[in-house]
């Protein structure tokens, strides 16, 4: 599944975002601390690809044991991969993040989109 999120609705849903004890749940940060901006919603991906993130798309295409000869191809097998084991791609614009779905569920992404 691959869900689509312009700018200003990925602001405002990581904005609904909190990191707990190394746990991202929904709901309003009670301080500071909590909040989540994309460089914290990242570290809770599978794997990612951004523009102003570094996704590490090789590594994580040696970490799969697959192989392509870009970067371009690279992330689509790596898409395929995740997405083929019922992982959830939210795509805002040119960023991509793979995530588990039981993840996409609890942060109430699974009603958003295609």
């Amino acid at each position: 599944m691959i869900i689509e999120l312009s700018p200003d609705d990925f602001d405002a849903f990581l904005g609904r975002l909190r990191q707990r004890d190394d746990r991202l749940e929904f709901g309003e940060p009670a301080n500071k601390d909590e909040a989540v901006n994309d460089y914290v919603f990242s570290g809770h991906a599978e794997a990612l690809r951004s523009d102003s993130i570094d996704g590490e798309v090789m590594e994580t295409l040696a970490d799969l044991e697959l192989e392509a000869d870009g970067e371009d191809e690279a992330w689509e097998k790596i898409k395929t991969w995740y997405l083929t084991r019922g992982c959830v791609v939210l795509r805002v614009e040119d960023d991509e993040y793979v995530l588990a779905e039981n993840l996409a569920e609890r942060l109430g992404l699974l009603g958003e989109s295609s």
